[in-house]
């Protein structure tokens, strides 16, 4: 821009010279001439003056290669003519390195690495000062490689595919301290490929198999585990259960015994008052009782105590009266005759 205005002051001298040297020529000549000349002079000297600074950039202000402190913000500007403006980008910038690394226990591992940064605008004129346009090549891939390396060769090459988050975050914080000295701002940072070498990466999935599969086996351990135990807390609870059953039927079967005993010692007992009162009638008045009574009286008991079945031998009428008669006596030879001389008839039901 300088230049341009030195060659608008020289076209404004040789307009002045144009304008004597056409004193003799005609009027239109010598006023048209010089004015056009002039007139082209001075454009060029108002445009060395005119700067203009892009959209997202920040000018850097110089006079003969000396930075000055102030910077222009994006739009047109009149600066001296001997100002110069270096244009500094100053918007969000990303860039990709491809990196070759090697893990604690190196092993091979091929990185690319992304970063997204930007200058800072208050501080343009220190980085142009100090650095220079070229600060990516300068500073920021330098930065990236040291910072990249430094904290892959912490890490094992398992510990880098456990730890990917944890080392990304690790080297976004060592570029972030380390850029700031020089005025650029970390905005965000990323690892987008991380490749090891083919036998590493056989080695990985093969553990990675061999474990999936102790997995899947555990696993059905675990549930033939459970299921023992679930069938013995079954057979557990069916064994309680079995238990408490044969205890009831046992409490029952006891009942019931304790009530056919009772039945059976009510049956005693009404028995015995049967027979007494047939004693006591037999007793007090004898001659009023005949001897249809008493068969009705002995076929009445005999009734009640019939269990339903049909007996296989018995006697004739006969014969049971002289055995009743025998047994009154109490002669054992008189039943014996008496036995002997009825008739017995056998039966079979």
């Amino acid at each position: 821009m300088f230049a341009l205005f030195i060659a608008g002051i020289v076209l404004l001298i040789v307009g002045a010279l144009l304008f004597l040297g056409l004193k003799k020529s005609k009027p239109i000549l010598r006023t048209l001439i010089p004015s056009a000349v002039g007139l082209a002079a001075v454009a060029m000297m108002i445009g060395s003056c005119v700067r203009t600074i892009p959209t997202g950039h920040t000018g850097i202000l110089t006079v003969f290669g000396k930075v000055k402190d102030n910077t222009l913000e994006a739009g047109v500007h009149f600066c001296a003519p001997w100002e110069s403006v270096v244009n500094m980008d100053n918007r969000n910038q990303k860039a990709s390195v491809d990196l070759l690394c090697f893990s604690s226990d190196i092993q091979e591992v091929s990185v690319t690495y992304t970063i997204n940064y930007q200058i800072s605008k208050q501080n343009a004129q220190m980085i142009y000062k100090e650095i220079g346009i070229s600060y990516y090549d300068t500073v920021i891939t330098p930065s990236i490689q040291e910072a990249v390396k430094s904290e892959f060769a912490r890490y094992t090459a398992e510990e880098l595919l456990n730890n990917r988050s944890k080392l990304s975050g690790d080297i976004r914080s060592t570029l972030t301290d380390k850029l700031s000295t020089y005025n650029i701002e970390v905005i965000d940072s990323s690892i987008e490929n991380l490749d090891f070498s083919d036998v590493f990466t056989e080695a990985v999935e093969a553990k990675q198999v061999a474990e999936q599969r102790s997995k899947q086996a555990q696993i059905e351990q675990d549930q033939k585990t459970m299921e023992a135990e679930q069938e013995a807390t079954r057979a557990e609870i069916q064994a309680k259960a079995d238990a408490a059953v044969a205890q009831i039927a046992a409490e029952a079967d006891l009942e019931v015994v304790k009530i056919q005993a009772d039945a059976a010692e009510y049956a005693g007992e009404k028995d015995a008052a049967i027979i007494r009162q047939i004693r006591d009638v037999l007793s007090k008045n004898p001659e009023a009782i005949t001897d249809e009574d008493v068969e009705h009286l002995l076929l009445y008991y005999y009734i009640l105590q019939w269990n339903g079945e049909l007996p296989q031998t018995y006697f004739s009428t006969e014969d049971f009266y002289r055995l009743l008669a025998s047994l009154g006596e109490g002669g054992s030879s008189a039943g014996e005759g008496a036995a002997a001389g009825g008739e017995t008839v056998s039966t079979q039901s």
